[in-house]
């Protein structure tokens, strides 16, 4: 099975008081997964961004399965999980990563919608060849 990787060090200020990561630092892993993900595999779009092209997030979520502490290492795995019309939708799994191996810590999804600017605001497109053709080897 093929996935995008995305490796972070956990830092002091996204942890919370107790000392573990705060929930929301996750979903932020998923965000610049999905920038690094572009950055590397379809960098073309990144120029329709700054234009008229919008991928708009409409959901995500996070399911939690164990803690993250201040200078843990995890890997943010993407894969995609389903493309129609102008929706797009990528499961992430969070893994610890160290000298004693791998553990699930969590599991995410996150959808976006593609979406052009005009004058009169934003209106749903087709996902974008480029993207598409990106993201179908990682398909789960």
């Amino acid at each position: 099975m093929r996935y995008f990787s995305y490796r972070h060090v956990i830092g002091f200020e996204e942890t919370n008081l107790v000392g573990n990561v705060y929930y929301v630092n996750h979903l932020r892993w998923q965000g610049r997964c999905r920038e690094m993900f572009l950055r590397r595999h379809c960098p073309q779009l990144i120029n329709d961004l700054g234009q008229d092209l919008v991928l708009a997030t409409t959901r995500c979520s996070c399911e939690y399965f164990t803690e993250f502490s201040a200078f843990d290492e995890v890997e943010i795995r993407m894969f995609l999980a389903e493309m129609r019309q102008n929706r797009v939708t990528m499961r992430f799994e969070y893994w610890r990563v160290g000298e004693g191996g791998e553990e699930l810590a969590a599991r995410g999804e996150q959808q976006i919608a593609c979406m052009q600017r005009r004058i009169d605001g934003v209106a749903p497109i087709p996902v974008p060849q480029a993207l598409r053709e990106a993201l179908m080897p990682f398909a789960k």
